[in-house]
């Protein structure tokens, strides 16, 4: 065993394999960015093929390669499923797959896991029932788990190379010039497929939306696509938006959201031009709505927003609140319209996004963000992937790489969720380390991390209870008692990557 960082046994195989988290920044250095194979297209050439099975045939997908997916359509999506039905229907085996991320409805891919088409799975997150599927040990090879940042690097980079990647267009033309801000099926930013598009050797864009050439704007451009296949549907437009924004009246979470706002406002960074980024979920909502009316009140304009979007942050722009929203992911229909009709709303991919080996991440140009936990520990390390019963169900997402890139991560959660306490001893799985995390906000009070002294020195004063992170864990242990430990297993069932490519973590079977 090798012991990381943040104290974590990473067993030895993956230690030399990978490398172990040493720090956020211990193994950021020079690289050679990957290479592809190029099929060039001829005068006349045609890239318009008859279904998903004549472009697998195309790209000469073979056993044992690897193939991408983006999840831009969320719950709504249908390209996953089509598209590996289809591989399997075909008799390929050992298939590797790498989405930008899995949701339940993917559930059809434990069947391909079991029947040996999939082997092998990179992706951000496993949610509901593939999550533990993968959790009971039903692959042979641990799944590799990688922040949306993480993600990109990997590909930039080469650790993982795409054979083809399979990506759903909201409209296309002939030639493969693609958007996602107009068709029947409209997400907005393509921001994780662009990624994609721009380092596999082979390129399909599947859209239920025929454009004529050119179709514009571009997000993928026509270089970066071999092939263009138009299907019925690619997937159900209200899948989007479900479960990911709801504005909340749960008195809990208005009270984490004031709490977090007073934090931001109070802060050295809250000024003329100061940026941000928040989440989805109701509290993180709720806090985009105290920091409009402060925002308002106070004369303060945001120079830009980041990251997932939603209609919230929409209305602060077009009320002149926020100068640009800069847009990797759309959250709701609104924002994907947005995108379309607004200069001032620009898509962006993912490396540009949070790559900590990009020429500059626009999250390191952030002030401040708002984060989301499923537990944090004495230590403020992040736990966002694997519940209290162990089962993997959650994402990476862009957490690591926002919190150790913004000048003030604010890592919001209730103390206590379920009769499950949120504040531990000890996090089941470390995605986010410690070191990253400034402030823990829950409807208790704060705790703010005792490295930042700057930090305990400005808010002195703030009318916010404050407590140490221990005193939080006793407030949650005093209530529902300490949690009792989980009995994993001897299998390691996903490796937890940090964004630098090192393993910070592992999940075992449970």
């Amino acid at each position: 065993m090798a012991i990381n960082k943040v104290g974590k046994d990473i067993p030895e195989v993956f230690a030399q394999q990978y490398g172990v988290y040493d720090g956020e920044l211990a193994n950021i250095a020079d690289y050679e960015e990957s290479t592809r194979k190029l099929h060039p297209v001829k005068p006349n050439d045609k890239k318009m093929l008859g279904s998903i099975r004549e472009a697998i045939e195309k790209t000469g997908l073979k056993d044992g390669m690897t193939i991408s997916f983006h999840h831009h359509f969320r719950e709504g999506d249908f390209v996953m499923n089509m598209v590996m039905d289809q591989i399997a229907k075909m008799g390929f085996k050992n298939i590797s797959i790498a989405p930008s991320s899995i949701a339940n409805v993917h559930e059809p891919l434990i069947g391909h896991i079991k029947s040996g088409v999939v082997t092998n799975i990179t992706s951000s997150g496993l949610r509901d029932k593939v999550g533990a599927a993968i959790s009971q040990g039903i692959m042979e090879n641990p799944v590799v788990i990688r922040s949306h940042g993480g993600r990109a690097r990997a590909i930039v980079r080469g650790d993982i190379h795409i054979d083809v990647a399979f990506l759903g267009a909201p409209s296309s033309d002939e030639y493969g010039n693609v958007n996602g801000t107009s068709g029947k099926t409209t997400c907005g930013s393509l921001g994780y497929a662009m990624v994609d598009a721009k380092y596999a050797d082979k390129v399909v864009a599947i859209t239920d939306s025929l454009m004529p050439y050119p179709n514009t704007p571009i997000s993928i451009p026509q270089t970066d696509v071999d092939y263009v296949v138009v299907v019925d549907a690619i997937g159900d437009p209200e899948g989007i938006a479900k479960g990911a924004t709801r504005f909340t009246k749960n008195p809990k979470e208005l009270l984490i959201a004031e709490y977090a706002s007073k934090v931001i406002i109070n802060s050295p960074y809250y000024k003329q031009g100061f940026s941000f980024q928040t989440g989805t979920g109701g509290a993180s909502l709720a806090v985009t709505r105290f920091l409009k009316d402060s925002m308002i009140e106070d004369g303060i304009k945001a120079s830009f927003a980041l990251g997932g979007i939603t209609n919230a942050m929409v209305e602060l722009l077009e009320e002149g609140l926020v100068g640009k929203i800069i847009d990797v992911q759309d959250f709701d229909h609104p924002s994907a319209v947005s995108l379309g009709n607004n200069v001032n709303h620009y898509e962006i991919d993912a490396n540009m996004y949070a790559s900590p080996l990009s020429k500059g991440a626009v999250i390191n140009q952030l002030d401040t963000a708002i984060l989301s936990a499923l537990e944090i520990d004495t230590d403020f390390n992040v736990n966002v992937i694997t519940g209290s019963d162990g089962v993997i169900r959650g994402a990476s997402g862009g957490h690591s790489d926002t919190s150790a890139a913004c000048k003030m991560s604010l890592v919001i959660s209730p103390l206590i969720r379920g009769r499950i306490p949120t504040i531990v001893d000890t996090v089941n799985t470390v995605v986010t380390p410690g070191a990253s995390v400034d402030v823990v906000v829950t409807e208790v009070g704060i705790a703010i991390n005792p490295e930042r002294k700057d930090l305990i020195e400005h808010f002195s004063n703030l009318d916010v209870p404050q407590f140490t992170i221990e005193q939080l864990k006793d407030i949650a242990y005093s209530v529902v008692g300490a949690p009792e430990p989980i009995e994993y297993g001897n299998k390691v069932v996903a490796l937890i990557e940090y964004r630098d490519g090192t393993i910070i973590d592992v999940v075992k079977n449970v």
